[in-house]
């Protein structure tokens, strides 16, 4: 089974999951593997979606 790409609004909840981590002290990357996705990811969605 193919894993499905999540829904812009559920890769907008990954994201600002991801800053109240890092806002709680967390390293960012740890934070993002948390989130269960790769950094290339992260950041690729951070500049389709995050706006800065």
């Amino acid at each position: 089974m193919a894993n499905k790409r999540p829904k812009p609004e559920e890769i907008v909840t990954k994201l600002r999951r991801v800053e109240v981590l890092t806002g709680q002290g967390m390293p960012r990357l740890d934070a993002i593997r948390q989130i269960g996705v790769t950094e290339q990811t992260f950041y690729r969605w951070k500049k389709k979606y995050g706006g800065n």
